[in-house]
């Protein structure tokens, strides 16, 4: 069932929106939502609702029944959402997996993917990063890997890794995505070096707490380690990226926002502007 995380809406006049995924309790969508509401003056509400696997398109569409007008989707949901849509954005079709649906008064779900816009948006214009001729190494072939895969790929990069605890999974992604650039799949003890230029988490290391094992010769003095997730302190792979001396750690904090900004540009027409949450976040990192 959906459980509704966050505090009652007091005005219920407002457009009603929401998370849905498994755990949401830690998720800091309905401040930076909150936040975008003010920014553009758009009357709406944001709620938590943890929802169990298995149980997704049913509560889903239960929701929108009753009256939501927009759902973010996150683990573990992002592929059960990409099936119970009816209309994906390209971008969505070529993921498989979604992290916004639209509702629309004709009853049409859209289903969009935002994480890869949201990735590149942080990466380049909020961290400077020049993704070009460089050799990227990817952690995970879940929902969260497949929607920044074909972003990624979109740049001229010298070539990305595709590594996973699961190797065949792996090589199934790159074979699906190899269209698109050079790439490559793997197991996790199957990684070589050199280093690379960028390092990007994609597993369920953060939240299992467990970094999976890793060749040396990763990370050099010039690797940029970027972790899909957030929260407060560090994360098993923000450690480990920092005991290999990386040239620099990053989570997903300007992901989250950036992603989010796409996300309500989608739902309420008007693309809020990001610096400020990110100021109001930074103290939390």
């Amino acid at each position: 069932m959906a459980r509704p995380v966050s505090e009652p809406v007091e005005d219920p006049t407002a457009d009603q929106y929401g998370l849905a995924g498994h755990p949401v309790d830690h998720s800091w969508s309905p401040f930076i939502h909150g936040m975008f509401a003010k920014a553009t003056g758009q009357n709406l509400a944001y709620r938590l609702f943890d929802i169990e696997p298995g149980a997704f398109r049913r509560e889903a569409l239960r929701l929108f029944t009753s009256g939501l007008k927009g759902l973010n989707v996150t683990l573990p949901h992002k592929q059960a959402a990409a099936e119970l849509v009816n209309e994906l954005t390209p971008r969505a079709a070529r993921a498989q997996a979604v992290n916004t649906i639209a509702f629309y008064e004709d009853t049409t779900l859209l289903g969009d993917n935002t994480d890869g816009l949201g990735l590149l948006v942080d990466l380049e214009t909020n961290l400077g990063l020049d993704l070009a001729n460089k050799r990227v190494l990817v952690l995970g072939a879940g929902g969260a890997v497949r929607g920044i895969l074909a972003p990624l790929l979109e740049r001229p990069l010298r070539a990305l890794v595709i590594a996973n605890r699961t190797s065949a999974r792996a090589k199934a992604l790159a074979t699906e995505f190899g269209d698109l650039g050079s790439v490559e799949g793997c197991g996790f003890e199957q990684v070589e070096g050199p280093p690379y230029d960028l390092i990007i988490n994609g597993t369920s290391a953060s939240l299992s707490g467990e970094m999976p094992q890793m060749p040396a010769g990763l990370v050099g003095e010039d690797t940029v380690c970027y972790d899909l997730a957030y929260g407060r302190g560090e994360t098993p792979f923000t450690r480990w990226a920092r005991s290999l001396h990386a040239a620099r750690v990053d989570k997903g904090w300007g992901m989250l926002v950036e992603q989010a900004a796409a996300s309500f540009a989608l739902w309420r027409g008007v693309r809020p502007d990001t610096r400020p949450v990110l100021e109001a976040l930074a103290r939390f990192r």
